[in-house]
């Protein structure tokens, strides 16, 4: 069993002391406040108590954290006063994530992060450990990883060889001669660790690299909901600062000359003013962090997984392994789509995209044409052509959007009751943009039903096309609202194990008729199930990892 790096004693060390001491420093504090018979004096005596207690819980918990290779399972042992022992079968390892912050790489060090399946949760996490030995972690579990494969494969081959055998067996004195012995496993037994390393590393080929023009562009054309709670976060932490910032940008364009002194047209500038403010400094908080994420992509392979590398302050490293992929998804919003770009992600089970910092995605951007052929060759699919929902759909999403610009407009005459401003009458201006809402929300859903995948569209601000094989299907279900059985259509969800996100919700076939939804669904679990039978005859994983 091995042990952390050093460092890791003394980070550990320190967390715990500073927890250590605050927790009873301000709880005596708060204490004496209320209580006269607690004395705030106590709170430094009880605070570096607590101190020495979390710097030798700190210190046990490192001498206590053990981690190890064995030829089936990748073994952790962890815990001072509980003791836990884990034991993580290769074969259901998802990912071997590596992350390299600042200061981490000028010390040369780096967390290991381990994967499953079923959750996309992190099964273990080496905090900290030397960048050659995360590198050998990550290159020793993809080597025994294979190797679990391979013996698999081999069973199942056997197994086929036997029951063959059996058949032609029926003819007295004949014997089936014995097979050959694999000189690959032969020499592998005998063959030096360094030298397995060292040519496993270099058999990695390289699939794609995000150039610097496409990492600028992704980054100018790309809007992270993160950059948001950003900015409320330092709008909290500095909210005086930021109001005087304000007044003082707006009052050259007419807006007050402190939050004290103004009219009614000069607060109305400052809402304004400010709200361009935020949204700017939104944007380019968004622009920054897109560009840090994903400097230096880079995606590769290795013998059956997918690897990649990204990030500027925090560098990324692990592995997609090919098998557990689930399905693919293109994505593209508007802009992105006028200049013909578009991304490429992959979703796998219990790890779906934009979760764990995005390490699902394939290829953040490139030109649309090169994607389309990226995932043709990555899948086997062959071009779509879609299925629209029937002219009605649009009709609902008519009503649907009315309903709330109705709603935005009662909101505005509620807070022009409620206050100086006027003008409610000219949030009316909202309906001008319903009937054109309702077309692009109509124009951009689709279906296609392949031999082999299924192909499904939908989203305007952010298109999504996901390429499903039929065999990754988990269940085909029917949802119909209320409105949607007076209409007489239905929406087609299909599941598959990867997880989702908020912002990435289960594929569905939006508002199709309701018989066109039950021929979906009907063919598609026919086809799940002959594409099973047809994997189980085959070796293949259907998914080329050389699909550049």
């Amino acid at each position: 069993m091995n042990r952390l790096h050093p460092f890791s004693a003394v980070s550990m060390a320190l967390q715990r002391a500073i927890t250590g001491f605050t927790l009873p420093f301000f709880l005596v504090i708060f204490l004496a406040s209320v209580v006269d018979v607690v004395d705030a004096s106590w709170a430094f005596v009880l605070g570096v108590i607590g101190l020495l207690a979390g710097v030798a819980y700190g210190l046990a918990y490192y001498y206590r954290f053990e981690y190890g290779i064995t030829p089936d399972t990748f073994d952790v042992q962890s815990g001072v006063i509980s003791r836990r022992s884990r034991e993580i079968p290769y074969g259901r390892i998802q990912n071997v994530d590596v992350a390299r912050g600042v200061v981490q790489r000028l010390l040369g060090l780096a967390v290991v992060s381990i994967e499953t399946a079923g959750g996309g949760n992190t099964e273990a996490t080496l905090r900290f450990v030397s960048e050659s030995e995360a590198d050998r972690l990550q290159h020793q579990i993809r080597r025994r990883t294979a190797e679990i494969k391979d013996r698999q494969r081999s069973r199942e081959r056997d197994t086929e060889t036997d029951q063959r055998g059996e058949s032609t067996d029926a003819t007295p004195g004949s014997e089936a001669p014995s097979p050959d012995p694999d000189p690959r496993s032969e020499r592998e037994e005998h063959v030096d660790p360094t030298r397995v390393e060292t040519g496993y590393r270099s058999r990695r080929q390289r699939l794609f690299d995000l150039q610097s023009r496409e990492l600028l562009l992704y980054s100018f054309t790309t809007f992270r909901p993160a950059a948001i709670a950003a900015v409320l976060f330092v709008f909290f932490l500095a909210t005086d600062t930021i109001l005087e910032y304000m007044v003082t940008v707006a009052n050259p364009v007419g807006g007050p000359e402190d939050l004290e002194n103004g009219d009614t047209g000069s607060y109305g500038i400052l809402t304004v003013v400010s709200m361009i403010n935020g949204l700017l400094i939104t944007y380019l908080l968004s622009v920054a962090y897109t560009f840090a994420t994903y400097y230096d992509f880079r995606l590769g392979r290795v013998d059956e997984d997918f690897v990649y590398e990204r990030g500027l302050l925090q560098r990324y490293s692990g592995s997609i392994p090919a098998e557990k992929v689930q399905s693919v998804t293109v994505t593209a919003n508007p802009i992105q789509r006028l200049i013909g770009y578009a991304g490429l992600w992959i979703e796998t089970a219990g790890y779906g995209p934009d979760s764990s910092a995005g390490s699902q995605s394939a290829v953040p951007f490139a030109v649309r044409r090169r994607v389309y052929t990226f995932t043709e060759n990555l899948t086997g699919v062959e071009r779509p052509k879609f299925q629209k929902p029937p002219t009605i759909a649009r009709r609902r999403y008519l009503v649907r959007y009315s309903i709330v610009a109705a709603l935005f407009v009662a909101v505005v005459y509620g807070i022009t009751r409620i206050s100086p401003l006027e003008g409610w009458y000219f949030a009316a201006a909202v309906f001008v943009v319903v009937p054109p809402a309702a077309h692009l929300r109509y124009v951009n859903l689709g279906y296609y039903v392949g031999s082999d995948h299924l192909v499904i569209r939908r989203g305007f601000w952010r298109r999504r096309t996901t390429v499903i094989p039929y065999y990754r299907i988990q269940t085909l279900s029917t949802r119909r609202s209320i409105f949607q059985r007076r209409l007489g259509i239905a929406s087609l969800v299909v599941d598959t194990a990867s997880s989702r996100t908020f912002f990435w919700a289960t594929p569905t076939i939006y508002d199709v008729d309701l018989e066109d939804a039950r021929d979906v669904q009907g063919t598609g679990r026919k086809r799940l199930q002959s594409a099973l039978r047809e994997r189980a005859r085959s070796d293949d994983v259907d998914i080329s990892v050389d699909f550049t």
